[in-house]
């Protein structure tokens, strides 16, 4: 006996209720259908199906054998999907969605990259530090930044975000530079809020190997990261961003960096999607890509690990083209 074959006839008659329907979906005689589920029932010495001229109905031993046979088959179906989505190159539209900052100082700048390897996939961009509903949105896969709160989603880690506490040389002529974590009860905040709770993220600092929150004076607040960032820059308060957000306005002089010997805490990077059966060969080299477009990125790493090169470029005493040229003769895995 083929127990493959009987397994598919065998739900093929109990989905259709019918051996003379499962008979002519199967392209086999009825009598045919029949032989094989009496031959099964035999093999596994227990009655499957209930006969009357009637109905056909599950007896429990057939019930319990049926949602096995549905998941074996399933699996071998999702084994050949597998296979034959691997022998083709990946095409098609993906949705994606990412902060603003990532998305606008990362992702786009090295999208050139993604469409000569990937032709075919057409992507659609979201770019908003609002939270959305993956699902709900139709989106296919999500860049975030910190704790992941939706435990339905499958998350890969592909990059870290470093943070700096900086001001504008304005705040700071006006209200003097602190120097321990105690100075800031004199100084005023920029806060950052969720768009998703409303709740307001108090600055922290890693304080011998231990985060400590801080709450500050604070008479203006945001939830959106390039806003954040511009009242920082405006000399509104203190605020504390990611590395790659503030680097160039570092190394330009618009922001400086306080209090560096506590800084804030680190915050994972994860590509999420869908718990899908499928996982689209789309999303699959997306991913792939992504981190490694964050391993390279000069803007995810300290600067203390910055070529000096880059470092001519942020601050303006070289163009891109010289730039790019340094980097490849130097042979870094880094790309600008």
């Amino acid at each position: 006996m083929d127990k493959l074959q009987a397994m598919h006839v065998f739900t093929r008659v109990v989905d259709l209720h019918s051996f003379s329907g499962a008979a002519d979906a199967l392209n086999m005689t009825r009598s045919s259908v029949t032989t094989i589920i009496q031959n099964l029932e035999a093999f596994l010495k227990a009655r499957l199906l209930n006969r009357t001229t009637r109905r056909l109905s599950l007896t429990p031993d057939g019930a319990a054998y049926y949602e096995r046979c549905a998941r074996i088959l399933a699996d071998i179906e999702d084994a050949e999907h597998a296979l034959a989505e691997t022998s083709r190159a990946p095409r098609g539209r993906l949705k994606v969605d990412m902060p603003g900052a990532i998305g606008r100082m990362v992702i786009v700048p090295a999208l050139e990259d993604f469409h000569m390897r990937y032709p075919d996939i057409d992507l659609m961009l979201g770019v908003s530090d609002k939270a959305i509903d993956l699902v709900a949105e139709s989106v296919d896969c999500a860049i975030r930044m910190g704790p992941l709160q939706d435990s339905t989603l499958v998350a890969r880690r592909v990059g870290t975000a470093e943070f700096v506490t900086v001001a504008s040389p304005a705040y700071l002529s006006r209200h003097g530079t602190p120097a321990t974590l105690e100075d800031l009860d004199q100084h005023i905040a920029v806060n950052y809020f969720s768009s998703r709770s409303g709740r307001i993220v108090d600055m922290d600092f890693i304080v011998d190997d231990k985060p400590v929150a801080v709450r500050m004076r604070s008479k203006l607040a945001a939830n959106d990261g390039d806003a954040y960032l511009q009242c920082g820059l405006e000399g509104h308060g203190l605020i504390q961003i990611p590395h790659f957000m503030a680097l160039r306005r570092m190394q330009r002089g618009d922001l400086i960096e306080i209090l560096p010997q506590w800084r804030p805490a680190s915050l994972p990077i994860s590509a999420v999607y869908p718990q899908n059966r499928h996982l689209s060969p789309q999303v699959r080299v997306f991913v792939d890509w992504i981190a490694e477009v964050f391993e390279r990125c000069y803007l995810l790493r300290r600067n203390d690990a910055l070529p000096a090169s880059i470092a001519r470029y942020l601050n303006g005493s070289a163009d891109q083209q010289t730039v790019s040229a340094d980097i490849a003769s130097e042979g870094e895995n880094i790309s600008l």
